[in-house]
Order: C-alpha cells, then structure tokens, then sequence
C-alpha cells in the first residue's frame, strides 16, 4: 500500500510540474506575441530625428553624422541566402555621441575596396538594434587582421579606442555594397508548440495512470 501511495505521489508530482512549464510556455507566447505587435508596429512608423527622440528597440530613425572609415569592422556573417561574407561596421559620431553603424552586407572579396564607401553621412536612415551579447560559441575576434565573428564591446574599444551607445544603427536605404540588412519582427517564436507538449506529457502520463490504477487495484 505504502508503495503505491509513492507512486501516485510520484506521478502526480510529475503532471503538475509538466502543468506548470505548460502553462509558463502560454504566458511567455503571450509577451512574445505583445513584442511581435510592438516590433511591427515601430517599423512601419515613419523614421524620427535621432538627437530628439528617446532611444528605443526597434526605432526607425535619420540623422547626419561623421562617419570612421579608418576603423571599420568586417563582421562574418551570412546574407539573406545564406552566402558567408562580413557585414561591415563604422564608428559614427553624432553631436558628439559614439554609434557604431552597420552599413550592410558585402562578399568576402569587397573587404577592404574603396567602392564599398561611398556613403551619404549627411543623410542617414536607419533603425535602432540593441546590441546583443556575444554567442559563447563563437571563435575570438582576429582584430590584427580585421576579421570579426561578434561586436565584443572590450574588443571594439581596444580596435577605435572608444565607447559606444548600446544601440547600433542598422542603415536602410538603395545602397547595392554593402547591402543594407533587412530589420523584420521574425523572432523566434516556439512557445506555443512547447506548451502542447508539456500539456501533452501531463495528459499522456496521466492516462497511463489511470490505466495501471485500474489494472492493479
């Protein structure tokens, strides 16, 4: 008897905790499917003036700056069909505030070309990207050689010797090289298909359970 009062403890335990990451999974869909709407709808807003907007995710802006091409960054990366190649980041100074810039994307052989900048500082559309943090996977940095696979904030300030905003500036506009990056609301978005199968476990273990119950009791 002892034993299976454990083993309907046990199994019970089990069903609540699938319950429980089940129903965490719908209230992380519900925040996702709130950032989604929030993410689209800042896109589709016309683009405001830098200097005189709070910063924010996701915030189309223009502007005019000064633009380091000395210090560029070559960023590996692959384009939208999955070609590798760099994406390519500048330092730019606005009314005295450090951005980095990433213009777009460039095959491997463009690096270091003197067609890949020209470039209209004075005027400059884009929208605002927090920068993420760094992918642990990812190989180091070749800042000798130029050659990067993260914006690692300790390796940009030993490359320019300077700090930036949090926020890089990703270039909209006709440009062709670099070709600006396309900014979307496709996030990642899975919560729901884990919260079936959390739901799913719990049901399944529950049947099962009834099923032994009514066999050996």
């Amino acid at each position: 008897m002892k034993h299976k009062f454990l083993f309907s403890v046990f199994v019970i335990f089990f069903i609540l905790v699938f319950i429980y990451l089940g129903s965490w999974q719908i209230i992380r869909l519900n925040w996702k499917n709130n950032l989604i709407l929030e993410i689209e709808t800042s896109l589709k807003n016309p683009p405001v003036e830098l200097s005189k907007s709070n910063l924010a995710n996701f915030l189309k802006i223009k502007t005019s700056g000064s633009i380091d091409f000395e210090k560029q960054i070559y960023l590996y990366n692959l384009n939208e069909n999955g070609t590798p190649g760099f994406e390519v980041i500048n330092p730019l100074i606005i009314d005295s505030e450090n951005y980095l810039i990433n213009r777009g994307w460039i095959p491997f052989e463009k690096k270091n070309s003197e067609e890949i900048n020209d470039f209209d500082e004075n005027n400059i559309i884009g929208t605002l990207k927090s920068q993420g943090r760094k992918n642990i996977f990812k190989p180091d940095n070749d800042i000798k050689e130029n050659y990067w696979f993260s914006l690692d904030r300790e390796d940009i300030l030993k490359f320019t010797g300077k700090k930036f905003s949090k926020y890089i500036i990703y270039l909209e506009g006709n440009y062709q090289s670099p070709k600006p990056k396309k900014i979307t609301a496709n996030i990642s978005n899975n919560h729901k298909k884990y919260a079936i199968t959390w739901f799913t476990l719990a049901i399944s273990i529950f049947l099962l359970y009834l099923y032994f119950r009514k066999k050996n009791y």
